[in-house]
């Protein structure tokens, strides 16, 4: 595992701007969906996918980095957060990484067009990272490359004994459905968005206080405020709960580790990580050797985001070596 020391501040590394690129609105599925692009028309196409409460504009201190290296740079927000539609769970009867990834796939069939322009690139942050690992392993054609940063999923810290037995997942699936209804969300999210406690929850996700950054808290807040928030949470809290062993990282790790023509993957940690600690990484590539591992030092679950000059820079230098190694074999 490499581990990756702070670097003295580099401005133009870190740009800090909500509406970076060009904006547009595409239609999947009957929802309206929003997405960014920023860079040269011909360039390798990279994807960035948010985590869990961002959006697109989470991606402010990378996009213009590797845009300006000559890549293509596209995100968007994925349904239920920024300004994509948020479906509740009479339109899809639940939310879940599964969900996600057939919109990303589509995303890049439809608007990076990756079969006319080579493959893209995906970049992911928490919820993201999973989402882009779930797309990878059912169209794994559209794929060059993953940087995961960091995976996160429950199933790695639970025993599946108890979940093979169809009564005990069908009672527990049926119980955390009645939870979630019961739940009034209505009022709670509303709530959170207006306190300080939104505040709270997303200092303990970075290492280095966020008290001034306005614009982080922006990013979360606005999308929480909107009517359709509460129903589209309930959906996602029902899907992520309820789906299928199949579609969990350790599962869709394993069907990877099956392939012979595996696509490059990087794990990217911060070392003061929380809310999922580097042990999970480091558990990961004791599993399969072939995946790589970097820590990022005094960072949190946001390394991309805290620290983007070290994330950009690594990142940057893993594609090149990783690409030009597979160009050359193949």
């Amino acid at each position: 595992m490499d581990v990756i020391p702070l670097q003295p501040f580099d401005e133009a590394c870190h740009r800090n701007s909500l509406d970076w690129g060009d904006s547009y609105f595409w239609n999947w599925e009957g929802l309206r969906c929003r997405w960014r692009l920023l860079g040269p028309d011909k360039g390798p196409a990279i994807v960035f996918i948010h985590g869990f409460g961002a959006s697109s504009a989470h991606w402010r201190n990378n996009s213009a980095f590797f845009a300006a290296a000559g890549y293509r740079v596209f995100s968007m927000d994925l349904v239920g957060f920024g300004e994509s539609d948020q479906p509740g769970a009479k339109t899809f009867r639940k939310l879940d990484n599964f969900i996600w990834s057939q919109q990303l796939i589509a995303f890049l069939e439809q608007v990076v067009e990756v079969g006319s322009l080579g493959k893209a690139i995906l970049i992911g942050n928490s919820l993201g990272s999973l989402v882009a690992l779930t797309a990878l392993v059912h169209r794994k054609d559209l794929v060059a490359a993953v940087v995961a940063s960091p995976l996160p999923d429950p199933a790695f810290l639970q025993a599946r004994s108890s979940f093979g037995i169809p009564f005990i997942k069908k009672l527990r699936d049926f119980l955390v459905k009645i939870f979630c209804w019961l739940l009034p969300l209505e009022l709670i999210v509303p709530f959170i968005a207006r306190t300080r406690i939104i505040k709270k929850a997303l200092q303990s996700a970075y290492c280095r206080s966020i008290e001034l950054d306005y614009d982080l808290v922006r990013i979360v807040t606005l999308p929480a405020l909107r009517s359709s928030a509460p129903r589209s949470l309930r959906a996602m809290c029902i899907g992520m709960t309820v789906r299928p062993v199949s579609i969990t990282a350790p599962e869709l790790l394993k069907c990877l580790g099956n392939c012979i023509d595996r696509v490059p993957i990087l794990l990217l940690w911060g070392l003061q990580d929380r809310l999922v600690p580097i042990k999970i990484g480091q558990l990961i590539v004791k599993l399969y050797p072939w995946i790589n591992l970097a820590a990022i030092e005094n960072t949190g679950h946001c390394p991309h985001d805290e620290s983007p000059n070290e994330f950009n820079k690594y990142v940057m230098n893993w594609l090149e070596l990783n690409l030009d190694r597979d160009r050359k074999e193949s």
